[in-house]
């Protein structure tokens, strides 16, 4: 899943992007407002982790309201050193789904994100799962038949991605924008090759019928039936 860091404290911000990548997730930074709006707007982003107060002629109050404006309803966490209620106010008000003040614990942000990931999904809990297939947000814990699975964090990532939209036939230009981050060295072959990792992992080894799919010419799913 891929997450917009826009924040222009370069320590802050340097020290989310580590974090986060940490747990799977791929992150790309903006460090004021401009950047910030450009990539909130031309970017696929799945949360938006967005300061309130940033250099430029505008704020992260008007970065909300513009991309909720433009349609864009990707979850927006805000951050912010003012902890007053109508402050909060002001940014939930401008389409910001949560606001966390600072300063915060990181395990708190990243449990704010991860519920903002649950939201708009049809899933309850932490928990993703395809037929016998099951996948924990929260411990990472993989398993098919009750068999533990080991992934690498990229594997890992591919696997939500795939798993939050079961059924769905994703690009493989949708699964670099949500997995790698921007600045990744992507290969022409990268989705290829670690759609056969995970095939390897959580398809060949078990007696169940296949659940990652190719679907010639449009990219892949993952689903019970082809």
């Amino acid at each position: 899943m891929r997450i917009l860091v826009v924040e222009d404290e370069h320590k802050i911000a340097g020290a989310l992007k580590r974090g986060l990548e940490q747990e799977s997730f791929a992150v790309d930074v903006a460090y004021d407002a401009d950047e910030g709006l450009s990539s909130a707007l031309t970017g696929e982003h799945d949360v938006i982790i967005l300061d309130r107060m940033l250099p430029g002629l505008i704020e992260g109050v008007d970065i909300c309201k513009e991309i909720r404006a433009e349609g864009i309803h990707t979850p927006v966490l805000m951050l912010t050193a003012k902890d007053l209620i109508s402050d909060r106010v002001t940014g939930l008000n401008a389409g910001a789904d949560d606001y966390l003040v600072k300063p915060f614990a990181f395990e708190e942000l990243l449990a704010r994100v991860r519920a903002l990931l649950r939201r708009p999904k049809d899933h309850i809990g932490s928990e993703l799962i395809v037929d016998d297939l099951r996948l924990d947000t929260t411990t990472y814990a993989v398993s098919r038949e009750g068999t533990s699975i080991s992934l690498s964090s990229k594997e890992y990532a591919l696997l939500e991605y795939l798993m939050r939209n079961q059924n769905r036939v994703l690009t493989k230009n949708s699964i670099i924008e949500h997995v790698w981050d921007y600045d990744a060295d992507i290969l022409p072959n990268t989705v290829e090759v670690y759609i056969g990792y995970l095939r390897n992992k959580i398809d060949k080894p078990f007696k169940g019928q296949n659940l990652l799919h190719t679907v010639r010419g449009f990219g892949y799913k993952i689903s019970v039936s082809n």
